[in-house]
């Protein structure tokens, strides 16, 4: 501390320890700037304005038994008294004059910063409370932030301002909830260099991800402008993850990243009005890319994990670009209080039972599923009108909305983001809310009854009525795991990181068609020759999806990549099985621009399928797009823990033209590690398995196709539906010869078919031929596995191992 300053503490003066003096804000931006320049983590510079000044403030004005007569006794449920006692305790501070040493203080730390920046220096000036910001309580947001003032008389008014804020009706009313004593809290003021991501870009970012609480990704969210239209939700931002294993290991690749409509960027004001800062809308351009490029996404993801590190727990962090110099920085970082708070090995589980048509979609915050009467409250003074278990339909929250969350069933906004106000606290009281809508205020009426379900993925819905739901709470602490691997059937990228908390040895089938038919939409040849589409139309839609890519092509390998990317994370380092395409012509021809590629076949489920298209001229370019994807998942991603499944092989012959044609697209088997998985699913796989373990590394049983051909069932004919039956004796017995040409070959045998799901006596039979692994439905996960551990204790002897 400098002998002549009292009140004042630089950044480079403070450590974490540092709260009770300067409030959790500050202390963490002094650690940070402290302690991880020299690793390259780049804090602003400035300094704190102790929480001593504030009480010398208050005790030189003689203010503090005004304000314990207002703060004392206020009904924290009274939402009236309470604004009204607010306001008074707000102009109260407000009035007290700073005094003249304080001032003075406050001037000389301003020029020196303006010694280091330039006399043209604009600060922020940033609220940090003394009880802010602690692992298990979140003061974020409770009082006011500044942005953009110059000047010193300026920076004094803000700072007055700032001290005021301690008292605003949603700080008050917080602090009641968590049971903290207004007068023990002091205020603590950061005053620290303005970066100019108005000119750039902004957000925040977690080295969690906040949905699921799954710890192996960086979540970074972000928009133009200055980033108080992400905290607050005002605009929808670009999403990205980087996963941090891999990282770890050297790899540099997004994992995933999400087009945010980013409509409006908030921005210094021109001077023609007293606010220092407004929004204003994006261009076109601006919407259509993505705020910061990759190369910034994997610079922050490094921040992430330095700070994480740093400071041993999850951390939730603020950033901003400065678009006159160029750099990132770090302008907060607090401990995560949600997703890393939960304790215990209880999975709970909720699964809706009816569907119906969803009036308004937006981005899913948590995965539970709540009914209530919607009521859409169009301001602040409409809060009033709110009952508690009502479903709050709102343009977008603010803190000042929070006594009213608290008593919500759930939340529903037109704007914002997965890491914005409203999804923040939602997340915090444990309420489901589906954020940014769009218009949901206009689509849900008040009064009628609406369910909320997040449970679906990351797309959040809100169903019209009362849909039935359940909840399963499973104690994962006392499930052993048995010797047969239980592995998971998994499509959807949006569930990955959830289903990875099921008790599993990886996944055994994951389908490369949902990802293709929710992510890309179009078929892969219609991409690679757009002049054959000979529809205007679709030509138009085609241009709109792969717009903002170098080339068609890339929209596909990225899309694609990103979507098995994120389930080989998910379940990184156990081994994810992923099925190269196996739609039929028919399901080719509905993607966009397939008609123009597809032939119309008598019967597709026995057509021109699986291994057969690859190396065939009408779809080689498409297979090597997917080739393509599965090395960058591979090689740029680091996820080698995919194994790739070649479906649909009939013979020995097409084998080995598509294992040439994968090696010359640079997927050769064996080479770093990979391995190569074939469906057997038609009866010559079987017949022929010793001649087919020569050329693949495992086998994995496809029931379905395979009862189709033993029993010659086509199991899309409703006529002969009753005759498809994985439990007949013939099925069953190819399904065991299967099993042993594999153990007979070294080769692992899996079953990923949907008998075991349906069927617990086939996950019995599974157990009793000694197949390696089963790979299930996630919502059968848990039933089987403790099937199988019973049947496993019984069989103990007879195969030779105990079940601890």
């Amino acid at each position: 501390m400098s002998e002549q300053n009292q009140y004042i503490r630089w950044f480079e003066e403070l450590t974490i320890n540092d709260i009770p003096l300067v409030g959790g804000k500050n202390a963490s931006l002094g650690e940070m700037y402290r302690e991880l320049a020299g690793q390259g983590v780049i804090v602003p510079n400035g300094f704190a304005i102790t929480a001593e000044a504030y009480r010398y403030m208050l005790d030189q004005a003689d203010a503090w038994p005004r304000l314990h007569n207002l703060l004392d006794n206020v009904d924290a449920d009274d939402v009236e008294e309470l604004a009204r006692r607010a306001q008074q305790a707000r102009d109260l501070v407000y009035a007290a004059p700073l005094p003249a040493d304080l001032q003075r203080e406050i001037h000389d730390a301003f020029a020196k910063l303006q010694q280091e920046y330039g006399e043209d220096l604009t600060v922020a000036v940033r609220s940090s409370a003394t009880a802010e910001d602690l692992p298990t309580a979140s003061f974020a947001g409770q009082q006011d932030t500044y942005l953009n003032i110059r000047g010193g008389q300026a920076l004094l008014d803000a700072c007055k301002r700032c001290f005021a804020s301690l008292f605003t009706d949603r700080a008050i009313h917080y602090r009641l909830d968590q049971g903290f004593d207004h007068f023990k809290i002091g205020l603590s003021i950061g005053v620290m260099k303005m970066v100019r991501s108005d000119l750039a870009a902004s957000g925040v970012m977690f080295s969690l991800d906040t949905e699921s609480g799954f710890n192996d990704a960086v979540f970074i969210t972000g928009a133009y402008g200055l980033g108080e239209n992400v905290v607050q939700g005002a605009v929808d931002p670009d999403e990205f993850y980087v996963h941090k294993p891999t990282f770890a290991k050297g790899y540099r690749a997004v994992l995933r990243r999400t087009l945010g409509a980013k409509k409006i960027k908030m921005i210094y004001s021109d001077g023609r009005t007293r606010e220092p800062i407004r929004n204003v809308a994006t261009s076109n351009h601006e919407r259509r890319q993505f705020c910061v490029d990759d190369a910034e996404v994997l610079q922050l993801a490094d921040y992430a994990l330095k700070i994480e590190q740093h400071y041993g727990r999850p951390m939730d962090m603020e950033w901003a670009k400065d678009g006159l110099d160029g750099k990132l920085y770090i302008v907060q970082a607090r401990p995560e209080t949600v997703a890393s708070q939960k304790v215990g090995n209880v999975l709970e589980q909720y699964q809706l039972k009816q569907t119906g048509g969803a009036i308004v979609k937006g981005h899913a915050v948590g995965s539970k599923i709540a009914v209530g009467e919607a009521r859409v409250i169009g301001n602040v003074a409409k809060l009033g009108t709110f009952k508690p278990g009502e479903v709050l339909v709102a343009d977008m929250t603010t803190p000042d909305w929070e006594p009213v969350m608290k008593t919500a069933a759930a939340i529903v906004t037109n704007r914002g983001g997965r890491t914005c106000h409203a999804a923040i606290i939602a997340r915090e009281l444990g309420v489901p809310a589906v954020i940014g809508c769009e218009n949901a205020t206009s689509a849900i009426k008040s009064g009628g009854l609406v369910t909320v379900s997040c449970a679906e993925g990351d797309v959040g819905k809100v169903y019209e009525g009362r849909l039935d739901f359940e909840v399963k709470h499973t104690d994962l602490s006392q499930l052993q795991r048995p010797k047969t691997k239980i592995m998971l059937n998994l499509g959807n990228p949006e569930l990955a990181f959830k289903h990875s908390f099921l008790p599993n040895d990886g996944v055994g089938l994951a389908r490369m068609e949902f990802i293709i038919t929710e992510y890309i939409k179009a078929h892969p040849l219609a991409l690679i020759h757009p002049e054959s589409v000979q529809d205007a139309g679709e030509m138009e839609k085609l241009k709109h999806l792969t717009a903002g890519y170098a080339k068609p092509e890339e929209f596909f390998i990225q899309r694609l990549a990103e979507g098995v990317g994120t389930i080989a994370a998910a379940f990184y380092p156990k081994p994810v099985v992923v099925r190269m395409s196996d739609f039929k012509t028919n399901e080719y021809a509905t993607l966009l621009g397939g008609r123009w590629f597809e032939r119309d076949e008598a019967n597709p489920m026995i057509g021109f399928r699986g291994a057969s298209r690859y190396v065939h001229p009408a779809y080689a370019e498409g297979f090597a797009l997917e080739c393509a994807a599965m090395k960058r998942v591979r090689e740029q991603m680091g996820l080698k823990n995919v194994v790739l499944m070649i479906p649909f092989c009939r013979r020995i012959d097409e084998a080995e033209r598509v294992l040439d044609y994968m090696a010359k697209l640079g997927l050769k088997r064996g080479e770093e590690g990979l391995e190569i998985y074939v469906m057997c699913e038609i009866p010559n796989n079987v017949i022929l398995i010793d001649e087919f373990a020569k050329l693949f590394d495992g086998f994995s049983i496809g029931s379905n196709d395979l009862t189709q051909l033993t029993l010659g069932v086509d199991r899309d004919s409703e006529i002969v539906a009753n005759d498809f039956d994985e439990r007949d004796a013939g099925v069953k017995t190819m399904i065991r010869m299967a099993v042993e040409g594999a153990r007979r070959n070294g080769r692992h045998s899996g079953l990923c078919g949907q008998a075991p799901s349906d069927y617990p006596e086939m996950a019995e039979y599974l157990v009793e031929i000694g197949i390696d692994s089963m790979s299930l439905n996630p919502d059968t996960v848990l039933q089987t596995t403790q099937q199988v551990l019973d049947l496993e204790r019984k069989l103990g002897c007879y195969r030779g191992f105990a079940v601890s």
